[in-house]
């Protein structure tokens, strides 16, 4: 597959994820007694990683996401070449989708940036008013979870064809555990996108959704490379023909 089409792919997978996911929590997750609430914005993650991986993964590996790049990128699943061009991809996809989702909020009487629109934050700026270190913390451990979540379903030991559903679950448990955390990013680009339309605070607190989450990935890299992914154990049945290893 050309770079073209792969560059398209995370554009818009990742174009998909930021809209359906922060979407949900800007337009539908506020409505008293018919909002869809921190469950819902979970839901809607997870729906939009999943439904995206099995529409594009398969151009692209599905990443969607700068920490789930460079974490492909120390399992040894990719080349280092790969990893600017897709964070690019990423990004302008989270931004693009950030900028509708504005056009399309700004419309209700009575927007105002001043709630967030679903930014990342700590402190006086987490749902929760949770502190810097238990953001940083629950970052790092959740996107450590995560990319172990998504070398393990994309192993060539692996069921063959479940790993987009795997990886849309783990990121619903993701959003319900550290949503009241940091509103959940796992993800820089997801961060970055709704930090440049919210501004002030959220562009001063963005640094921490860059590096815990490209830290928990590199880790969970690491490890899987090294004690996970070494071969089949022989007294263990084969599940599952090789595939792709970077394919969502």
């Amino acid at each position: 597959m050309n770079m073209g089409s792969k560059l398209t792919a995370e554009f818009l997978g990742t174009f998909v994820l930021v809209f359906g996911g922060c979407g949900s929590a800007v337009l539908a997750a506020g409505f008293p007694e018919l909002g869809i609430g921190f469950v819902g914005v979970s839901f809607a993650f997870g729906i939009s990683v999943l439904a995206m991986a099995y529409a594009v993964g398969h151009v692209s590996g599905g990443h969607f996401n700068p920490a789930v790049t460079l974490g492909l990128y120390a399992a040894g699943r990719i080349p280092s070449s790969d990893i600017g061009p897709y964070w690019a991809a990423q990004v302008a996809g989270a931004v693009a989708a950030a900028a509708v989702l504005f056009v399309v909020a700004s419309g209700a009487p009575g927007f105002s940036l001043d709630g967030g629109f679903a930014a990342n934050g700590y402190g006086a700026h987490s749902p929760g008013g949770y502190s810097m270190l238990s953001g940083l913390v629950v970052e790092i451990v959740l996107t450590f979870v995560f990319l172990i979540v998504i070398l393990g379903a994309t192993d060539g030991r692996a069921p063959a064809g479940f790993a987009p559903l795997a990886i849309g679950l783990a990121l619903v448990l993701i959003h319900l555990v550290s949503i009241p955390v940091t509103n959940t990013s796992v993800n820089p680009a997801r961060s970055t996108s709704q930090a440049l339309f919210a501004g002030g605070w959220a562009l001063g607190q963005l640094w921490l959704f860059w590096v815990a989450p490209l830290i928990g990935a590199v880790a969970a890299g690491v490890v899987h490379k090294t004690f996970l992914a070494k071969g089949a154990d022989p007294t263990l049945p084969t599940v599952a023909p090789p595939r792709a290893p970077d394919a969502v």
